[in-house]
């Protein structure tokens, strides 16, 4: 009886994911694809990558928008890296943060692949590790599938036996003892040499107190209602999902917050540059224990054709939601109307989570494999220490 009761917890859960319409909120498109992110500013401190991520001023060459009115995101490929230094690359965050009842949709041409590259798109809350993070693509490598995860604190697990498409391969979500509870996809197309060949594709995160539901579709089989969308979306004829967080087997109010949208390229690092899985696909000869071996095989010399095939290009990024509270600052208050929307909105009101979360990136090809904290606490390290500031003078007041 418990396992008939809790199958049909799931289905319902999953129906209530499916069934609603959402509006526009932001679209991130052509020449103002940039505006509203903010450049992280700072070597990568957060999974020990071998990168300094660009300011704004510094990345006309790696952020930019191309003939096509597309939006590059890509590591230095031109410069030559003297030994004891790193590669340039960029991270961006969102400067909106989104509370539970929103929709994000990437549409992206190409994703960056290669050996000692390691991308993502994924979203962190403002408290790191308390308020979770969602991994939407990552990979690493010479990986051919996508990976996505969540990562929390303790008590939030993944459900088994849904009706996603993929089911977990580690289903602890905790990342404070492994990698957070991952999902390999199976779909063909979902990374690397043939994403870019198939015309790339598109990914949809649905966050909502009843799941964290992810979908992929590559080109040829994205729907009519993503591709049709305008001020609104209706994600009722999406199928099931590439992946599926019920709240049956995790609180999601309790265990994320509002998240901030994330892009970045790190190379080597806590995950990528694992001699195990760097070495045998990636290093030509020589000592494939050596901890270095990523950095002196690939980022360091010239990078041209290292990195060649390392960069996104995205077409668009457009967030919906259930209303135009749904975006929100870090602290999960809604946002002034004026900052509120670049499309049409309507309604108010708000749900919210909060609790606790983690960040680190997991396995390759199916395997698990800690990658190290992607600890988001501010976008930039003076927002940062603005925060903390601001955090400190109001538990002062509380007090």
């Amino acid at each position: 009886m418990k396992t008939f009761l809790s199958t049909l917890t799931l289905v319902s859960l999953s129906q209530l994911a499916l069934g609603a319409n959402y509006t526009l909120l932001k679209d991130h498109s052509g020449n103002g694809f940039f505006d509203d992110w903010a450049f992280f500013g700072n070597y990568d401190n957060l999974t020990n990558g071998d990168v300094t991520y660009v300011n704004q001023s510094q990345s006309t060459n790696l952020a930019f928008i191309n003939s096509a009115g597309h939006a590059i995101v890509k590591v230095d490929n031109t410069s030559f890296v003297p030994y004891n230094e790193k590669r340039n690359s960029v991270r961006i965050g969102s400067k909106d943060y989104y509370a539970l009842g929103s929709v994000w949709v990437f549409d992206i041409a190409h994703l960056p692949y290669g050996c000692s590259v390691w991308p993502g798109v994924w979203s962190s809350a403002f408290k790191w590790p308390d308020q979770g993070e969602i991994d939407i693509i990552e990979g690493i490598n010479k990986m051919t599938a996508n990976q996505m995860a969540l990562h929390t604190f303790a008590g939030c697990n993944a459900a088994t036996g849904t009706n996603a498409i993929n089911q977990p391969s580690i289903a602890n979500c905790n990342d404070t003892q492994g990698s957070g509870c991952t999902v390999a996809e199976k779909q063909s197309n979902s990374y690397g040499e043939s994403f870019a060949s198939a015309g790339g594709g598109v990914w949809a995160t649905q966050f909502d107190e009843s799941g964290i539901f992810i979908w992929f579709w590559t080109r040829a089989s994205v729907p009519a209602s993503i591709t049709t969308a305008t001020n609104s979306i209706d994600i009722s004829s999406w199928g099931n999902p590439s992946a599926a967080f019920p709240s049956s087997s995790c609180n999601i109010p309790q265990f994320f917050g509002p998240q901030q949208l994330i892009v970045d390229i790190t190379l080597c690092g806590d995950w990528a540059g694992i001699p195990s899985l760097f070495g045998p696909s990636c290093a030509p000869s020589g000592n494939q224990s050596d901890p270095s071996l990523c950095y002196i095989t690939d980022v360091i010399n010239n990078g041209t054709s290292d990195y060649a095939t390392a960069y996104f290009e995205f077409n668009s990024i457009r967030t919906y939601g259930v209303n135009s509270s749904v975006l929100v600052s870090f602290d999960g208050k809604p946002e002034s109307s004026s900052n509120s929307s670049t499309g049409s909105s309507s309604g108010s009101g708000s749900s919210s989570g909060s609790g606790s979360g983690s960040s680190n990136s997991s396995g390759s090809n199916g395997s698990s494999q800690g990658s190290g904290a992607k600890i988001n606490l501010m976008v930039t390290p003076s927002g940062l220490y603005a925060g903390m500031a601001v955090a400190t003078f109001l538990s002062w007041l509380v007090l």
